[in-house]
This record gives C-alpha cells, sequence and structure tokens, in this order.
C-alpha cells in the first residue's frame, strides 16, 4: 500500500476516534491533514473575534507548513495510531 493510499485509510480511521480525544490532538491531526491534501496555508487568519475555531485551525495548519506533504501524511497515519492506541487502552 502505498502513502497516500495508507493516509486516506488512516483518515477514515480518524472518523471513528472516541469523544474524549483532546481539542489539541484534534488540531493537530487537523493541521496535518489540511498540510498533506492542500500544502501550505493559502488563506488570511480568520479575523473574527468571535471565531475563535477557525483562529486555531489556521493556527494548527500553520505550525506545520513547513512540512512536506509525504512528511505530514507520514505523520498523520502516526498520530492516528498513536490516538487509537490510547483510545483502546482507555477502554480495556
Amino acid at each position: 500500500m502505498g502513502l497516500k493510499e495508507e493516509f486516506e485509510e488512516h483518515a477514515e480511521k480518524a472518523k471513528t476516534l472516541p469523544d474524549t480525544t483532546t481539542n489539541e490532538s484534534k488540531l493537530c491531526l487537523y493541521g496535518l491533514y489540511k498540510q498533506a491534501t492542500v500544502g501550505p496555508v493559502n488563506t488570511a487568519r480568520p479575523g473574527g473575534l468571535f471565531d475563535m475555531a477557525g483562529k486555531a485551525k489556521w493556527d494548527a495548519w500553520k505550525a506545520v507548513e513547513a512540512k512536506s506533504k509525504e512528511e505530514a501524511m507520514a505523520d498523520y497515519i502516526t498520530k492516528v495510531k498513536q490516538l487509537l492506541e490510547e483510545a483502546a487502552a482507555a477502554s480495556a
């Protein structure tokens, strides 16, 4: 299986993460996903006073923009695996 296929498989698995997954982890995944699929940030940072979620997502993406798409895919896969293992251990 190639990197892109494995990435897509883990993107689907990420949808099954429990509700207890921290916002920090979700933002990490978001940033890596955007970097892997879009590349470096291509939008302005949300400026609305009440758009805290938008700003947090943009910041998470901006934090990983130095990574290549391939690096971001590999890091995303690693993070999803880690979170799934943690969730399995917590429910055991």
